[in-house]
């Protein structure tokens, strides 16, 4: 089995900052990719961060020049740095991880974590 747990999360101040993690364990023979998505309340999921295994990224607009993702391969974590917090960053945020296992076969399967809340309020 292949379990992913972000952390991190929690109540911050417009303007300030959090770094939230993903971290990865179980059946892993390597990890091709991981994103964080958020999901505010009523509003569908979106992509926040991206990052490929050759260290490539992307960021969705709203969030560029603020949130920085990056990763540890030796911890199987990946981290979101987020500054500059603004309101409307208040969601629920997810890790999504493309991961190859090795038990009981080699195959490549997605998996999400159960997400971590993060509000920003004054």
């Amino acid at each position: 089995q292949v379990q992913l747990v972000e952390s991190g999360g929690g109540l911050v101040q417009p303007g300030g900052s959090l770094r939230l993690s993903c971290a990865a364990s179980g059946n892993i023979f390597s990890i091709n990719a991981t994103d964080w998505y958020r999901q505010a309340p009523g509003k569908r999921r979106e992509l926040v961060a991206a990052i490929t295994s050759g260290g490539g990224t992307n960021y969705a607009d709203s969030v560029k020049g603020r949130f920085t993702i990056s990763t540890d391969n030796a911890k199987n974590t990946v981290y979101l740095q987020m500054n500059s917090l603004k309101p409307e960053d208040t969601a629920v945020y997810y890790c999504n991880a493309i991961i190859i296992t090795n038990w009981p076969r080699k195959a490549s399967y997605s998996y999400w974590g159960p997400g971590t809340q993060v509000t920003v309020s004054s």
